[in-house]
């Protein structure tokens, strides 16, 4: 599907996660799978005015504070486009999430839940070869943007769906934090949806 009639070089791009230690032509690289399926499938006369990709290689704290950099040097943020893990996480937020770093971008431990999704999405041949750290942008700041177009596709995730939907509140699943935003879209498919009461 394209989306037609997007004049893309007058947006800013940058987007929320990177595994620690994983350069950008590893396959479970999130910028090589970005500049792949969407930047390099626009025209050459459209291109995005900036896009700013996560780096996992060097100094991750570094690297967070680049990240700042950019980010804070933005008027707003209109429009995030994001997912809900399998384990209600959001970007590399997983649970019990921390609601307090204010920093666009933190480095974080992953759980053993967020890694087996990532082995088992194919990314990894086995768990000793899934990182165990990642540079993700924080709850706050993912909660930030204008509005929110939220997908998650696949029965995997429908526990994770109806905890973000309809459960509790709680750094127990991020995912639950979509509602205090005023402007968040989910789409699910059956699947996702199918423990929604």
């Amino acid at each position: 599907m394209r989306c037609e009639g997007v004049d893309w070089t007058v947006v800013d791009l940058i987007h929320l996660d990177e595994y620690v230690g994983m350069d950008n032509t590893h396959g479970a690289s999130f910028a090589k799978y970005l500049k792949e399926r969407f930047v390099d499938q626009l025209p050459p006369n459209n291109k995005p005015k900036s896009f700013t990709f996560v780096s996992g290689m060097g100094d991750p704290e570094a690297e967070c504070r680049r990240l700042k950099s950019v980010i804070e040097s933005w008027p707003e943020i209109d429009v995030s486009f994001i997912g809900i893990g399998e384990n209600g996480h959001l970007a590399f937020n997983d649970p019990p999430c921390d609601l307090s770093v204010s920093d666009p971008y933190h480095v974080v431990e992953l759980d053993e839940a967020c890694r087996a999704q990532q082995m088992g999405e194919g990314w990894f041949p086995t768990m000793d070869d899934v990182p165990k750290q990642a540079i993700s942008m924080s709850m706050q700041w993912i909660l930030k943007p204008l509005h929110l177009v939220v997908t998650c596709p696949d029965e995997r995730k429908a526990t994770a769906v109806a905890g973000s939907v309809q459960g509790t509140m709680s750094p127990a699943c991020p995912g639950s934090y979509l509602r205090t935003h005023p402007s968040a879209v989910l789409f699910v498919d059956e699947g996702a949806a199918s423990k929604l009461q």
